[in-house]
Formats: C-alpha cells, sequence, structure tokens
C-alpha cells in the first residue's frame, strides 16, 4: 500500500523536469529491500500531501527511457559541452585580440556568458556520470546545485535575458544613433549585465530550493510542488519570459532596424552619386555586419529553444506517455546545442572576429603586408615626385 500511495502521487501532477524521474525509479527499486525507508518516504508524502504539497513528476513519460540511453545522451551533452568550451573561449580571445570587446560589451558578456555555461555543462554532466554520492551537509547542497543543474541553468537563463539587451543596444544604436552616443552610458550596459544574471540567479535558486529536497541520500530534483497551479504558474512564466518576450522583441526590434539601414543605405547611395566621402559608408558597412551577426544568433536561440518549451506547454493537457521520453531528451540536447553553437556564427559572421581567427591559420598568406608595402611605395614615390616638381 505503501508504493501505490507513493506511484499515486508521484504520478497526479507532472513534473519540471525529467532527470528526477530516474532519481525516483531507482530509489523506489532500492527501498523495495528495506520496508522501514519505504514506510518512512510514505509517511513524508502522506505529512506533505496533508500540508497541501502536491509531489509532481514526470515519472510516467520517462519510463521507456533505458539508464543506457540517459548516459549516451550525458556523453554526448559532454561532448558538445567542451567543444562549446573551446570554441567560445577562441571567440573571447578574438573580440579581445581585435579590441572589439570595449566596442561592443554586451556581446562580449554575452559569450563570456556562453562559456561558463559550456564549461558547467561539462562539470555538471560529467558528475552525473560518475554517480557520486555524498552525503550530509555536502551531500545536500551537491543535490541542489548541482544534480538540479541549478548553477548551469543560472547562468543559460542569464544568457537569455542578456540576448534581449544585445538586441535593444543595437535597436538604439542603429534606429536612434545620435540620442544613443549622447544618451547611452557604460553604466547602463553593467546595469543590464547585473539585471541578466539576477533574472537568472532569482528564477532558479527559488525553484530549485522550494521543490528539491535530499531523502535517505537520494535527490529529488524539481518534486515538490505545493500544488499543481504552482507548477502551471511556474511554467507559464518561464515560457513567457525566457521565450515569448524574448522572440516580440527579436521581431519588432530587428524588423526596425533591417528598416533603417535600407533607409540609410538609400541615402547612402544618393549621396555617393554627388561624390561625399566614404567614411560613413564603411561605419553603416559595420554596424550592418553585426546585426547580421546578432539576427543570426537571436533566429538560432529562437528555434533551438523552441523544442524544450513545446515539451513544458504540452504536458498541460497530454499525458506525458504520449509525449515521450525521447523528445524532451531531444528538445534538451537542442538547447544544449544552441549554447555551443554560437562561437561558429560569431567566426562565421562577424568581420572583426573572422579576420583575427584568420590570422592564427600558420599555413595562410594575408595579402595584407604586400598591399601595406605597395601603398608606402607608392606615397614615397609620389612624395620624391612633388619634391623633384618643386626643385
Amino acid at each position: 500500500m505503501a508504493l501505490k500511495s507513493i506511484h499515486y502521487y508521484f504520478s497526479k501532477y507532472y513534473g519540471f523536469y525529467i532527470f528526477s524521474v530516474f532519481k525516483l525509479q531507482r530509489a523506489a527499486e532500492t527501498k523495495m529491500t528495506d520496508g522501514n525507508n519505504v514506510e518512512h518516504l510514505s509517511v513524508v508524502t502522506t505529512t506533505e500531501t496533508a500540508n497541501d504539497v502536491t509531489q509532481t513528476t514526470a515519472a510516467t513519460a520517462t519510463a521507456a527511457m533505458s539508464s543506457s540511453s540517459v548516459v549516451y545522451f550525458r556523453c554526448a551533452v559532454v561532448v558538445i559541452g567542451v567543444v562549446g568550451t573551446a570554441a567560445n573561449a577562441l571567440i573571447l580571445y578574438a573580440l579581445v585580440a581585435s579590441k572589439e570587446h570595449k566596442k561592443h560589451v554586451l556581446i562580449f558578456h554575452q559569450n563570456v556568458l556562453d562559456f561558463i555555461s559550456s564549461l558547467l555543462l561539462v562539470i555538471t554532466d560529467s558528475l552525473k556520470l560518475c554517480d557520486i554520492y555524498i552525503g550530509g551537509f555536502g551531500g545536500y547542497w551537491f543535490c541542489m546545485l548541482i544534480d538540479s543543474e541549478c548553477v548551469l541553468w543560472v547562468v543559460i537563463l542569464s544568457s537569455k535575458v542578456n540576448l534581449i539587451f544585445v538586441t535593444i543596444e543595437r535597436y538604439l544604436k542603429v534606429v536612434y544613433h545620435v540620442w544613443s552616443k549622447t544618451k547611452l552610458r557604460d553604466w547602463m550596459m553593467y546595469s543590464a549585465m547585473a539585471f541578466a544574471w539576477i533574472s537568472g540567479f532569482v528564477h532558479m535558486t527559488a525553484t530549485a530550493f522550494t521543490t528539491s529536497v535530499m531523502i535517505h541520500g537520494v535527490c529529488y530534483t524539481y518534486v515538490f510542488w505545493k500544488s499543481r497551479a504552482s507548477l502551471i504558474a511556474n511554467r507559464v512564466f518561464y515560457f513567457l519570459y525566457f521565450y515569448v518576450i524574448i522572440l516580440v522583441i527579436f521581431v519588432f526590434c530587428y524588423w526596425r532596424i533591417l528598416v533603417a539601414i535600407r533607409r540609410q543605405a538609400s541615402v547612402m547611395a544618393g549621396h555617393s552619386a554627388a561624390g561625399s566621402s566614404t567614411g560613413q559608408a564603411q561605419l553603416s558597412h559595420i554596424q550592418t555586419n553585426v546585426v547580421k551577426t546578432m539576427i543570426f544568433v537571436s533566429a538560432f536561440f529562437a528555434i533551438c529553444d523552441l523544442p524544450i518549451n513545446v515539451f513544458y506547454i504540452l504536458t498541460f493537457t497530454v499525458d506525458p506517455r504520449s509525449i515521450g521520453a525521447g523528445f524532451y531528451y531531444v528538445s534538451l540536447f537542442m538547447t544544449f546545442v544552441y549554447i555551443c553553437a554560437n562561437p561558429f556564427i560569431y567566426a562565421t559572421k562577424f568581420d572583426p572576429v573572422k579576420r583575427v581567427l584568420l590570422d592564427l591559420i600558420p599555413c595562410k598568406k594575408t595579402p595584407v603586408q604586400p598591399s601595406e608595402s605597395v601603398e608606402v611605395a607608392a606615397r614615397r614615390t609620389t612624395a620624391n615626385r612633388s619634391g623633384h616638381s618643386r626643385n
């Protein structure tokens, strides 16, 4: 009866993360041989239910997933994490070497967040693969911070919020160029960066520490919700704040940016016909290059983050067993791929970064030095000719 009671309460509502399923299954198999532990867990469940605390998990959705499949998934995540860490480190070096980290502070911060996310991805899933058991006070914090992936998702969510500020900054600098030059200050950038970190920290710690618990050495993450309404409210907030609002800002800002760039291009085309200088055209080209890079990053985010949000919304009305655990893991993998693939967008689309990375290739022949020599020689010839003519 105790096991039936546990299964009833754990299967009544849907959980927030499916990772907790395997811990529940493993714990249930272990506790079946120990009647006292099962009875104790049943008492905990009964007491918390009496206090209107509803235990929720998506255990029924992951019954079809074997433990070996989870191991393969974690190994794949570690691999893309290693690739993402190395690639993001290379992009950070290129930004610093090209001095672009001072010109584009928020873009540099975006890459810092992606680098930290990739590194935490490697650390978190490597520790999970090792299946480390830590008891007592240390085990509690390991459960809350590492096993629940709270630290990892703090940085991931901060990266999403920071992408909003990158978009708004690009919007102000292109659409309201004069205003941004006089009103946009460094403290605003740093405040935006701080707000991004605070948003991710507050949401994840509030969620992890109020819905996770450690019982007899087993970490139950995102399982204990006060009610189904609180679970739905959490998911709706996550979907709206970390996806829908971001998409709306992307569409509005980049649409206005593209309109402004087209208008500037047409104006400059008229000026160039009248014989104006190329300085303004070069500045416009740099702005366009940055905007194109961020449009690619934003579009990639919208595509990769869509499946996991669809999964969370579907579980409101659909039995998780009909969705399948495979869809969850694929959608989660897509979220991690976005973090690790961002550097390749910067390497191929952002000209300053591209130039620095190309210079790192040993066998690459750069035509910069010869052209500079030819230019210097031409200047000397002109100077000599002018000197002879004066004489």
